[in-house]
This record gives C-alpha cells, structure tokens and sequence, in this order.
C-alpha cells in the first residue's frame, strides 16, 4: 500500500496560464513535481492524479481506499458543490487533507463554503504550493499518530 495520493480537480490542468496572478506561473507538471518531491521529504510514496470529471475523481477515491493510506485532496470547484465527492472522501479511512492555491475566504463569496472540509482532518488555504507540503507533514504526522496507536 502506497502513502499518499494528491487528487487534485478541475482547471488545475490550466495552472500556469490561468488567472497568474491568483494561481502563479506554476504548470500542473510543476505541481506534480513539487508533491512527489515533498511526499518523499517526509519518507511518503506518493501517485498524483488529476481530472476535469466528478465521475473520474469520484472513482479515483474509490480507488484509493485498500492502495493508500491518506489523501490530500484539491477538488477545484468541486469543492463548493459535490456533496457526491464529499460521501466518496467520507468512506476513505485514512487521513485527508484538503488544500486550496487561493485563499477562498479572501474571493468570491461561493467559494466560502466548503462541503469537503467536514470529512477531511483539515484544510490548508492560501498558501500556494507550500500548501502542499504542509499537508505532506501533516500526513506523515497523522500517520505516524495512527501507526503508534497500532502497536
């Protein structure tokens, strides 16, 4: 069993020319890149997929329950709406983190609201790609958490 999959939504396949100012110059590839490489900072195995489907993220969660022990997830837009892909993370058993490039709470109002934030350990926004290993410690922590309480 791997340690971690990023599932990350829609129009992250547009970073680097979507809204720069908001998101940087930073490509998707970059952003694989960068999680891979922080995963392995913290001794984790990591796969990032990424989709522009609800069906094909939703099936990707389902995926990773039996092949990973957390995700930290980016859902897009579907963060605000897909109560289907809320129900998906809330049948994963490990940890999940929830990461934003943005700052949601500083820009349109409907991006305030989150309905994957309930079922996931915690949420990280604004911080750009940093965000990405904060959420990579706060896997290997929790998941450190969850193997001493195993022995």
């Amino acid at each position: 069993m791997r340690d971690v999959i990023f599932l990350l939504g829609p129009n992250l396949d547009q970073l680097g020319r979507r809204e720069p100012e908001i998101y940087g110059t930073l490509t998707l590839e970059d952003l694989s890149r960068y999680c891979e490489s922080v995963a392995a900072e913290f001794a984790l195995s990591a796969a990032v997929f990424q989709t522009n489907s609800e069906a094909k993220f939703i099936e990707a969660i389902h995926e990773a329950i039996g092949s990973f022990k957390a995700i930290v997830v980016n859902p897009g837009a579907f963060t605000h709406y897909s109560y289907a892909i809320a129900d998906a993370l809330a049948m994963f058993p490990g940890p999940k983190l929830e990461v934003h490039l943005s700052n949601v709470y500083g820009r349109e109002p409907w991006r305030h609201r989150s309905v994957v934030s309930p079922v996931a350990n915690g949420a990280i926004v604004g911080l750009g790609i940093l965000g990405f290993k904060v959420a990579a410690m706060a896997v290997s922590g929790l998941l450190a958490d969850i193997d001493a309480g195993a022995k």
